[in-house]
């Protein structure tokens, strides 16, 4: 018998400094069972990190054809694809062509730098696509902050993000490899 996705409500307040963005925004989101913690808290602060309240959160790990968040138009085009990972060229191209903009939040500290150099200049080719590096003791303590049901306050300033909640508080400097 199948495991079913583990579902997850997130309160989610951000104070975005820089960018003049403020949001309290509940969320449903589901934990596919094949989806680790870490990588799903990666989501919740990829959201935070580009909050907008048209950002959506898509089926992720269990739809191939989607990313894990995106900004539609009102006449359906994607206007923001968000990936987690370490896509191959491929999804890359195909995010990039679907998409306005494209940012992909990359994690693990050894395949993530062999990624990037196996990467870099296809993407650098391509003006649409930023990417992200998060590192993994972050991701750890990301982890730590995992509730069924939470309270989350990102606060972002400078190249740094605060993240609150009631049982830990964890400090997130994302390095960006590609603007």
């Amino acid at each position: 018998m199948a495991t079913n996705a583990t579902i997850y409500k997130v309160q989610m307040n951000v104070a975005d400094m820089d960018r003049h963005v403020y949001l309290d925004q509940q969320h449903t989101i589901a934990c596919h069972p094949s989806e680790t913690l870490q990588r799903f808290m990666l989501r919740v602060v990829a959201w935070g990190l580009n909050a907008d309240p048209n950002l959506q959160f898509t089926k992720g790990v269990s739809s191939t054809e989607e990313p894990d968040l995106w900004t539609k138009s009102l006449i359906d085009d994607v206007e923001l694809w968000v990936e987690l990972g370490l896509p191959d060229e491929k999804r890359i191209r195909k995010a990039s062509h679907k998409s306005e903009k494209v940012i992909i939040f990359t994690y693990g500290d050894n395949a993530a730098s062999i990624w990037w150099q196996a990467n870099k200049s296809k993407i650098n080719a391509l003006d649409n696509v930023s990417v992200v590096y998060i590192r993994d003791e972050e991701l750890k303590q990301l982890e730590s902050v995992v509730e069924r049901t939470m309270q989350l306050q990102l606060t972002i300033e400078g190249e740094q993000a605060w993240l609150s909640a009631e049982n830990a508080n964890v400090t997130i400097i994302p390095e960006w490899w590609k603007r």
